[in-house]
């Protein structure tokens, strides 16, 4: 087992609300939701909240450090980052400052997650060109490790402009926390562990223990790069209620809704009773279901990777604040205590 205490935390994309009668909310009352989620959150232990970047109008978040603050000012112990913050169409200086500020203003809880996303929207919302996608990515994450050692930098690639001997500020007082979220890539988590950066690993479909060669591989290239072992972290989706069948019929209609829209773009096949109850079995990638049932899950992704840190994004769809902040409620009252009680029983196990 990795010696690194395991933490429990959240991601959400702001997926628009629904309120006590089943109508949408608007987008700013579900971004009053978001925060409200991370308070509850440092109130039951959990140790991160993540906030996603998305552009379109299935989420209403597009400014997570705006929402970060927000949570900030009401919170004292949770760390709080992005899930992801969409670097290729971003500026890595910008991005930098915006994040040291949020450490500031969070006592030094702030975390950045660098990704490419999952979407496109950004690029020509703001001028990039989709051919550009990968130079745009490389390019910019290498700036970020330069910016991440707040000394003075020059830099000069295609994609901005370039840098001489440039300092940016804030500073802040003990470093600011970075990652890169993967997909599932192997050339992904290589670059990551190219630049020293924490891996979270998005597992959206699939067992956990099918990206035990990713967690292996990031191990390795760390070592043969000459970095120090760094934390990985899984990202996937779930949703906790007191029985299995209360979860199952709270979370369906928001993941298939959320799933068929997404499908409708990319040409899915129509999402299915069936493949819901496989995606929240033991080959699943969905959490979901009573306390007991995800933290068995969690507990067995824990030592089919030795991740250090497990991310459940807790709301997929139109699913009602009230039933997440419900679940929020379980996954730390219950759901944390018996994920460490379970792996510590492992250990025991192991030692004899």
């Amino acid at each position: 087992m990795n010696d690194r205490p395991l933490e429990l935390g959240l991601d959400t994309f702001g997926d628009i609300s629904r309120g006590p009668d089943g109508s949408l909310q608007s987008d700013a009352q579900t971004i009053r939701n978001v925060v409200d989620q991370a308070v509850l959150a440092d109130e039951v232990g959990l140790s991160f909240f993540g906030v996603g970047e998305h552009h379109r109008k299935d989420f209403a978040v597009t400014s997570p450090e705006i929402v970060l603050a927000a949570a900030a000012s009401r919170t004292k112990n949770i760390h709080l980052g992005t899930a992801v913050t969409v670097l290729s169409s971003d500026d890595p200086v910008r991005v930098f400052e915006r994040f040291a500020t949020l450490d500031a203003v969070s006592n030094g809880r702030a975390e950045v997650i660098l990704g490419r996303g999952s979407f496109i929207e950004s690029f020509p919302l703001f001028g990039y060109d989709l051919r550009d996608y990968e130079q745009l990515f490389e390019e910019k994450l290498e700036l970020f490790s330069l910016l991440l050692d707040e000394k003075p930098v020059s830099w000069q690639g295609r994609t901005r402009a370039a840098l001489q001997d440039a300092d940016v500020y804030p500073k802040t007082e003990n470093g600011l926390k970075a990652w890169v979220g993967v997909g599932g890539s192997p050339e992904s988590v290589v670059r990551a562990a190219r630049y020293g950066y924490g891996l979270v690993l998005a597992i959206i479909g699939g067992s956990s223990a099918r990206f035990r060669p990713f967690a292996d591989l990031y191990r390795r290239s760390l070592e043969e790069f000459g970095k120090p072992q760094m934390p990985i972290s899984v990202h996937s989706p779930g949703h906790v209620a007191e029985t299995d069948q209360q979860a199952w019929e709270e979370a369906y209609e928001g993941v298939a809704e959320l799933n068929n829209t997404i499908g409708r773009e990319r040409g899915w096949p129509e999402y299915t009773r069936m493949r819901f109850q496989h995606d929240v079995g033991p080959e699943g990638a969905m959490y979901i279901g009573s306390p007991e049932t995800v933290a068995r899950k969690i507990a067995a992704t824990v030592r089919a990777l030795g991740n250090t840190r497990f991310q459940l994004k807790f709301a997929s769809g139109s699913i009602s604040h009230d039933r997440l902040m419900s679940s929020i409620e379980l996954y730390g009252t219950r759901v944390l205590p018996l994920v460490h009680e379970m792996l510590a029983e492992t250990e025991t196990a192991g030692i004899r």
